[in-house]
């Protein structure tokens, strides 16, 4: 009886081992997964930082501009509507996207950028790494973004002498004179807002 329990056991070890070497590999996969959508979030990031960034640069170049027609008298309306303008450098925001992408590990390619709005695609400088599972040391993570510029402005009234607009509830009024006086001008985030598109 005692002879037939020890053999017993000896059956039983084969399959503990094949277990224990099934739930290793598990643990291994799973860990590759891991890495894997790190790599994806961290591509990710970037991306967001990258189109965000893009696109507060093309704000601030709406903004100049704005701040320019007020200057020179003319059609203010259109910087500040945000709509139709062929002033907005996508190279120079694209620059910004390029500098933000690099913060993160990553290169910014294709990029996008227009007065509405930037999309930025991004890989990143790291790969996956070495894992159980074949080919993930050459793997790189990719995503793109895109950050909205939104006016948050209407004009008050209809004509170009009067320079009043609301923005979100607050009134504005500027006076050319004061152009140099930033304790009287808005901010470029108070004129337009700038976010990632869903």
């Amino acid at each position: 009886m005692s002879r037939r329990s020890r053999d017993d056991r000896g059956q039983a070890f084969p399959i503990y081992i094949t277990v224990v070497a099934g739930l290793l590999f598990l643990a291994f996969a799973y860990f590759a997964v891991g890495q894997a959508a790190a790599t994806r979030n961290g591509a990710q990031t970037a991306a967001d930082a990258a189109a965000l960034a893009a696109a507060q640069d093309v704000r601030d170049q709406i903004f100049e501009g704005f701040l320019d027609a007020v200057e020179s008298e003319d059609a203010w309306q259109d910087w500040l509507g945000g709509s139709g303008l062929t002033g907005v450098d996508g190279a120079a925001a694209c620059a910004e996207a390029a500098g933000f992408a690099a913060k993160n590990r990553a290169s910014a390619d294709p990029c996008q950028c227009t007065e509405a709005e930037c999309t930025v695609g991004v890989r990143t400088d790291y790969t996956v790494g070495e894992s159980i599972v074949p080919g993930t040391e050459g793997m790189r993570g990719e995503a793109d973004a895109t950050a909205v510029v939104e006016p948050r402005c209407r004009v008050e009234g209809d004509d170009t002498d009067s320079i009043e607009f609301s923005c979100d509830g607050e009134d504005w009024i500027i006076d050319p004179d004061d152009l140099d006086d930033p304790d009287v001008l808005p901010e470029a985030a108070d004129l337009f807002s700038v976010y990632l598109s869903e």
